[in-house]
């Protein structure tokens, strides 16, 4: 049985509205010594992600410029669930949004917190055989994506050699292709 405890937080205030999270402060109660800490959480919606395979086994990948870490990526198609949305509807949104592909059915990897120590959310991972082009990418102004097609036995050589290195989707990846075996 383990011997570590929850903290009891004091109070939370916020700090900051970033657009697509926020940044609050958390006081909390030490139950070691009783002291009140104060800690900074990052606060947003859930997320979701999709990995959107074809008819002939590629995957829909998208390429696009990060600003956190100012390069150019290749990740799967993702985003933030809507208010009331169901988690494998955003991902189908997401993947028609992003790529033009349109997933009929959808089906779930499971979840993840991305990082316990400073976030709060959760990220919903799926993936859909048989996706099929439908549209045209629909970007807004703040994004630029373009579809890369990789077939899917080439992602576990990528995803070592660093090709894709966004760790949740690196982790939905690795995932998706050890329960696939």
């Amino acid at each position: 049985m383990s011997r570590v405890k929850p903290w009891r937080e004091l109070r939370r205030e916020p700090i900051a509205d970033c657009r697509v999270f926020q940044v609050e402060k958390s006081v909390a109660e030490s139950p070691v010594d009783g002291e009140a800490h104060d800690y900074f959480r990052i606060t947003s919606a859930d997320w979701v992600q999709i990995i959107p395979i074809t008819a002939a086994g590629e995957v829909v990948m998208v390429r696009q410029y990060r600003h956190g870490s100012q390069s150019i990526v290749l990740e799967i198609p993702g985003g933030l669930i809507d208010p009331g949305e169901d988690p494998a509807v955003a991902a189908a949104r997401e993947c028609l949004e992003e790529t033009g592909y349109r997933a009929s059915r959808v089906e779930r990897l499971g979840d993840l917190n991305p990082n316990p120590a400073i976030h709060n959310h959760r990220l919903h991972s799926y993936f859909a055989y048989g996706v099929e082009k439908a549209g045209e990418i629909q970007n807004t102004a703040t994004e630029q994506t373009e579809v890369e097609l990789v077939p899917l036995e080439r992602v576990p050589a990528l995803l070592r050699e660093g090709a894709i290195d966004h760790i949740l989707v690196a982790a939905t990846l690795w995932r998706f292709l050890n329960e696939q075996r």
